[in-house]
């Protein structure tokens, strides 16, 4: 995959630079906080049609996308809240640029290109959400191809190059396509998985008086007992 791609290109200038940053102290989720700003910069410059520009500042947020994990690990502060921080925030960085397309061709009075901005929205939210909501159910593998670097990458090259229709095209399909690739794939995995067992009812966990009494070595009624007993009560 592409994402695989970019970290195996860009790890070593990306940890050299890491390296640079760290010992400012510069706390790593200041960095992913950056990231989010950066990203509704871009936002607000394509609601204005500013596509180049956006593009650019969209690249300066993906290097802090890219810094804040390794600057966290050179100065031991990697944290289950800073991975949880950063995947929150790249939702809503996607959110925020697309709204930003959105709002652009609604204004121009482009309402296809504004729908298609937003069925790349969905298809953006839905791709990570069908991956996380997966891993949670089966055994899940990196199933499809429309990532988030990937998106990114292509809204950049459409950004710079002014040619943010046809981007939009396909990011309103294939992320789509990839989110139904991940629900078959789980409709699979599932079927091999074995049925959870049927939940006890709490009534059936509780011993009644009568096993109590016999587990703690009661003698057992004999039958004339429950013979002298069984009108009682009806």
């Amino acid at each position: 995959m592409l994402s695989h791609t970019i970290g195996r290109y860009l790890s070593w200038p990306i940890t050299r630079l890491a390296g640079l940053i760290a010992p400012t102290g510069i706390p790593p989720n200041c960095i992913t906080w950056a990231a989010l700003g950066l990203n509704l910069w871009a936002g607000v410059l394509f609601a204005q049609g500013r596509f180049a520009a956006g593009g650019g500042v969209m690249m300066l947020a993906g290097l802090c996308d890219l810094l804040d994990g390794p600057v966290a690990r050179i100065q031991k502060r990697v944290s289950i809240f800073g991975a949880f921080l950063d995947s929150i925030f790249d939702r809503y960085a996607d959110l925020i640029l697309f709204l930003g397309l959105l709002v652009y061709y609604a204004s121009v009075n482009r309402f296809g290109y504004a729908f298609l901005a937003g069925a790349a929205m969905a298809g953006a939210v839905m791709v990570s959400y069908a991956k996380a909501r997966a891993a949670s159910l089966v055994p899940n593998e990196d199933v499809g191809f429309w990532d988030r670097p990937e998106r990114l990458v292509l809204m950049v090259i459409g950004a710079l190059a002014n040619r943010m229709p046809p981007v939009l095209w396909i990011l309103a399909i294939g992320p789509n396509i990839t989110v139904i690739h991940r629900i078959v794939h789980t409709w699979k995995q599932t079927k091999e998985v074995a049925p959870m067992p049927k939940p006890v009812p709490a009534s059936r966990l509780s011993p009644s008086p009568l096993e109590t009494n016999l587990s703690h070595g009661a003698q057992r009624p004999s039958p004339q007992f429950f013979s002298r007993t069984a009108g009682r009560g009806q």
